[in-house]
């Protein structure tokens, strides 16, 4: 009987340290570091994770923005820090591209964090100005055979470039892509008229959709949005071989404790069941998604794999 209860035993004890880590946590201020500028989606949904989480843990929690070196500066920042739960990393896309784009990091975006939670599924906007000559996509697409057209993204190599590669690539054609740091810049020179089109997360641009000032070409999911559903889906754009949506969430240094994670995960999701913040993700045409971490490192290595092979066909490399 002794020997059959040892193993339990043992690993009740084991899972001690942990616990009362968990318990004791956060003992100070919690930061979430932003790889984007301020205003863009990524940065409102870590935004609207902060002050969810500052109830929810009854501690501080800031956001930091720190826009260079596409977000590597960012994931360094958090690598590197110690893992107790109080320095935290707004993920996205990136985590799976920057691996592919910058091979001699010194780290791998994709491995070297621990999963935390997936806030939301975010897809992307290919928008041009309200009194813009192209009617939909297809007169984009014909403008750009005749002469050069100027598309926006968050940045180079971010998920808006891909996509925009992936969607030339299937229309045979090209357009002068333009990478930004964050997409409030591009959305800033599309209103000012220096660009013709962006690519960027709908969170950015459905208010400016809405509001009459831009029209959206169409949004990467496999259907229209409710928030916007006058936007044609990638499908009904042209491309047919299945969308492309980003995500938006975080993710903490590797060696954090599991039960802090655990708690992070089940905080969020949480807070983005409640209905003050859904309403806000529904009229950005975001989606809360309720997911373990475990989902969420299962999307962060199967992406690296999908967008590692389309860098590789655009021939994409970093600024």
């Amino acid at each position: 009987m002794l020997r059959r209860s040892l193993p339990a035993t043992i690993a009740s004890l084991l899972a001690v340290p942990g616990i009362a880590r968990a318990q004791s946590w956060p003992s100070r201020t919690v930061r979430i570091i932003v790889p984007v500028a301020a205003g863009g989606s990524q940065d409102i949904v870590a935004r609207l994770t902060a002050r969810h989480l500052i109830d929810a843990l009854g501690q501080s929690v800031v956001v930091e923005n720190q826009p260079t070196a596409a977000g590597n500066v960012a994931f360094e920042t958090v690598v590197r820090a110690r893992p107790d739960g109080h320095l935290l990393l707004a993920g996205s896309d990136s985590l799976s591209i920057n691996g592919a784009l910058f091979p001699k990091l010194g780290f791998d975006p994709a491995a070297d964090f621990e999963p935390v939670v997936q806030s939301v599924r975010a897809p992307l906007v290919m928008s041009v100005r309200a009194d813009a000559p192209f009617a939909d996509f297809a007169a984009l697409l014909a403008a750009a055979r005749r002469a050069p057209v100027a598309v926006g993204t968050n940045g180079n190599g971010t998920l808006g470039h891909l996509l925009g590669e992936v969607v030339q690539a299937a229309a045979e054609t090209r357009w002068t892509h333009i990478p930004y740091r964050g997409g409030a810049l591009a959305i800033n020179d599309l209103l000012g008229g220096a660009l013709q089109a962006i690519i960027t997360y709908s969170g950015a641009v459905t208010d400016h959709i809405r509001a009459g000032r831009m029209r959206g070409l169409f949004i990467s999911s496999a259907s229209r949005n409710a928030i916007i559903p006058h936007v044609p889906s990638l499908p009904e754009a042209g491309y047919h071989s299945g969308e492309i949506v980003g995500w938006h969430g975080l993710v903490a240094p590797r060696g954090t404790d599991h039960a802090i994670i655990d708690r992070l995960n089940r905080e969020t999701r949480r807070g983005f069941a409640q209905p003050e913040l859904a309403q806000r993700l529904v009229a950005l045409g975001l989606d809360a998604v309720d997911a373990s971490p475990e989902a969420l490192g299962d999307r962060i290595r199967a992406d690296a794999i999908r967008w590692a092979g389309i860098i590789r066909a655009s021939r994409i490399e970093p600024d």
